[in-house]
């Protein structure tokens, strides 16, 4: 059987992705630059090719020609653009799913070529390390309404607050998505399920979105005073200890300059003296005040004090420049912002830790980076944002400490080495053994280890967290999330409704309950359409209906895809699952 979809780059992601697919029933074939270890995807040797997937006879080999989707899973930005470039060649239909490490590169590819979407592990994997941080057990995720929704499995037993109720009652919510409905002991579709009134027992499942909180940014007047007073604390605690100690010195000098000459034969007036001190040791004196004609101890003291003077003021005015125009100051000022308590640590400013801090920023949160390279690309941004930035290894006690790790919130250690972020939740733990730590894996299988062995809050592995998302890609449509369940892939899509549509001038319920996918709500060039008036509404050419549907369904969404339904079956409806 020809291959639908083609894997290029077998790392863990692309190992993942032809897993999940072949999970689907999907015919898919990959290619690996280097020869397959112990895959585990119970593939035949002729669905994995070894060779350069930037050469036209290896991308022939495994009928690019006739594929509709080639997913480039590799890590290396310019190999995937020369094998996009060799496969357009010779598919120009292909669809292209492309992992890419350049936002802006993969934005304008988008932009210029028909088919192509990129996908970047980072952006997609910091929601799940966000939730997680925050306190919500997420099993995915999807896009509505210009926020990210994390998505719940929820339970019911005997004490749950839903135990009881009815589908319609969570139906009606609109802070909540209801995406799918699990009952125990038999399957059942939603839509039938929320029209029956079906009540919710325990053993049944709700899988659910729930809408984030955002946290309200604007800053009080007492809480902006509070923070100028903090600032000005720091400032004076973390000076330059050089500048101060030069300060005294030359006040010292300055005071004891004055009180010789007030108090000598000279018998001048308090303020006469010490003019003529700071006209002296600055070397802008303009007038003489009896030195001349004084005893020769007086004027070996005079010269003594302008020797000492000039040396002062010159390490003086150095420290005063170095402080003021130096990078001192920016340290200071950094450290100024850094909040008491409330705040998130994010150990590590790579793609992963950059989404963190920015959507950790949005939703209103105070986020303090602990970054180590001064020329690491993402400090120019973060600082633009007016986040405070520590440039100090993180797994150091001090560095945590300068970071007010007994008040914050939670830490995020996602450097992009295992080790490394290990050593720094456990010195995280050890200064505070309360604290919500969220821990980054490379490799899978570590990540469950690290969970077992110390309990963190979270241990994450970017590729397990996408891999769903990049099956979504691969099998079409517009995909705004995806997840995983016991029961295998859901996606969250949007579809347009044109006149060819199979469900163009169908009720939504209908089709819902025959082809199992649960309606989220439908955008009408004149407005949104929710709840029960979702349900009860007709398709129309130029709708466009967004909706969950398990992954292996998402093709009966396209045109033409619905032949072996009628349309008596769509209207009639049906109570189990299709």
């Amino acid at each position: 059987m020809e291959p639908r979809i083609i894997v290029c780059g077998l790392g863990h992601l692309g190992q993942s992705i032809l897993q999940l697919l072949k999970a689907q029933n999907i015919a898919v074939a990959g290619i690996t630059r280097n020869p397959p270890r112990d895959l585990g995807l119970g593939l035949d040797l002729s669905q994995v090719r070894v060779g350069d997937y930037q050469s036209a006879e290896v991308l022939l080999s495994v009928g690019i020609q006739h594929a509709q989707t080639l997913v480039l899973a590799g890590s290396d930005d310019a190999i995937n653009l020369r094998t996009l470039m060799q496969a357009r060649i010779l598919n120009p239909s292909l669809r292209i799913v492309n992992r890419l490490f350049n936002p802006g590169l993969g934005q304008r590819l988008d932009q210029t070529l028909s088919g192509h979407l990129s996908m970047s592990v980072s952006a997609l994997a910091a929601p799940a390390f966000v939730f997680s941080i925050l306190g919500n057990e997420a099993i995915g995720q999807l896009k509505l309404f210009g926020q990210t929704w994390p998505i719940h499995e929820v339970e019911i037993d005997e004490d749950h607050a839903w135990r009881g109720k009815t589908l319609r009652e969570l139906w009606d919510d609109r802070t909540r998505m209801l995406v799918d409905y699990l009952p125990a002991g038999s399957q059942q579709n939603l839509v039938y399920s929320v029209l029956q009134g079906r009540r919710m027992r325990p053993g049944d499942r709700v899988i659910v979105g729930i809408q984030p909180e955002t946290r309200n940014v604007r800053s009080s007047l007492r809480l902006q005073l509070r923070r100028a007073a903090t600032s000005l604390a720091q400032l004076s605690t973390n000076q330059s200890q050089g500048l101060m100690w030069g300060m005294v010195a030359l006040l010292a000098t300055i005071l004891l300059a004055t009180l010789v000459y007030a108090s000598s034969v000279l018998r001048v007036s308090p303020l006469d003296a010490l003019y003529f001190a700071v006209g002296l040791i600055t070397g802008a004196v303009v007038t003489d005040i009896g030195v001349a004609t004084a005893p020769a101890l007086l004027k070996l003291f005079t010269i003594l004090t302008m020797l000492v003077g000039a040396a002062i003021i010159g390490v003086f005015y150095t420290l005063l420049n170095d402080f003021v125009l130096g990078a001192r100051l920016n340290h200071v000022l950094e450290a100024a912002r850094i909040p008491r308590k409330g705040h998130y640590i994010v150990c590590g400013l790579g793609g992963v830790g950059w989404q963190i801090v920015h959507q950790l920023h949005q939703q209103g949160h105070d986020v303090v980076v602990i970054e180590r390279d001064e020329r690491n690309r993402f400090l120019s941004s973060v600082r633009s944002l007016r986040i405070p930035v520590i440039q100090a290894d993180a797994n150091l006690g001090p560095t945590l400490q300068t970071a007010n790790i007994q008040g914050a919130d939670g830490l995020l250690a996602v450097t992009s080495d295992d080790t490394v972020n290990l050593e720094i939740a456990l010195s995280a733990r050890s200064l505070v053994s309360t604290l919500p730590i969220v821990v980054r894996s490379q490799t899978p299988r570590f990540s469950h280890m690290m969970q077992q062995v110390f309990h963190f809050t979270k241990v994450l592995n970017p590729v397990e967290l996408t891999a769903p998302s990049f099956v979504s890609a691969a099998l079409g449509g517009r995909i705004l999330g995806s997840g995983m369940t016991v029961d295998g892939l859901w996606l969250a899509a949007a579809i347009v409704i044109t006149p060819e549509h199979p469900f163009c001038n169908l009720q939504i319920q209908s089709a819902a309950i025959a082809v199992d996918f649960v309606p989220l709500y439908l955008d009408r060039p004149s407005r949104l359409v929710h709840g029960w008036d979702l349900l009860d509404a007709v398709l129309e050419a130029g709708d466009t209906l967004y909706l969950t549907i398990p992954a292996s369904r998402l093709e009966h969404l396209q045109p033409g895809s619905l032949s072996l339904l009628s349309l008596s079956e769509l209207n009639s409806g049906r109570t189990g699952r299709a």
